[in-house]
This record gives structure tokens, sequence and C-alpha cells, in this order.
């Protein structure tokens, strides 16, 4: 079962569109830095949603700290501590790679990543050119 969403298709849809707009702009992080905080955190936890209705599971825990938290991919259930599986990245990075911006394999390097099953390679990009 997929978590329930906590923000609309029709809103997320909405900042979805705003962050593409961002990654055309020729400085595309200072851009999203200069968003507002609440269309950046819509994004963020936006995305997230989606990742886990699109992959439901509870083996991995993707962090994008300040903005949100989701937990995905099927496999061993966490219940208690820090979970054995954990992706943690910037929020620009997130938009980025949900986004179809970036690549995994060209990211790997700018996001924390440990366990086993830490790599979203399959299942990102969410969006393409909204």
């Amino acid at each position: 079962m997929s978590a329930r969403r906590k923000i609309s298709l029709e809103q997320g849809t909405a900042y979805i569109s705003d962050i593409f707009r961002v990654f055309e702009s020729s400085a595309p992080e200072s851009t999203f830095d200069q968003l507002p905080r609440s269309v950046r955190a819509g994004a963020v936890r936006f995305l997230l949603e989606e990742l886990a209705h699109r992959v439901p599971g509870n083996s991995v825990e993707v962090r994008v700290p300040p903005f949100g938290v989701t937990q995905c991919i099927e496999g061993p259930r966490h219940t208690r501590g820090t979970p054995p599986n954990v992706i943690e990245m910037s929020p620009y990075l997130w938009c980025a790679l949900a986004c179809g911006v970036r690549d995994w394999e060209e990211s790997k390097t700018q996001l924390n990543a440990s366990g086993v099953r830490a790599n979203l390679q399959d299942v990102l990009p969410l969006f393409q050119g909204v």
C-alpha cells in the first residue's frame, strides 16, 4: 500500500513546473535557492510522495533535509533505529534527479548513500519535461 498523498496532484504539478523553469535558467542551482521556501519544500515533498507512490516499500529511506523523508522499495522492513539503507541529498539534487536533469551515476559523489539497496537509478527520473 502506498503512502497517502498530502499534496494534491494539481498543486504538485504546479511545483514541478516551477522547478523545470529553474532548470532552464543559466544558473539553476542559485535560481533554485532563490525560490520561495514554500515552493522548494512543496516540490521536494511532492517528489518524495511520488517516489513512495511509484515504488512502495520500507527497505530504503530517502532523506532530503530540511524538507522531507520517505521510505520506498520493497524488501526487508526496518522498524527501529537507523535504517540499513539510507540515501540523503540536498533539495536541489533531489529535484534534479527526480526531474531527469541529473543522472544517478554522475551524482553519486554529491549524495550520501549507505546500504546494499541504497540506489534509485532504476526508479528515477519520476518526471521529465513537464
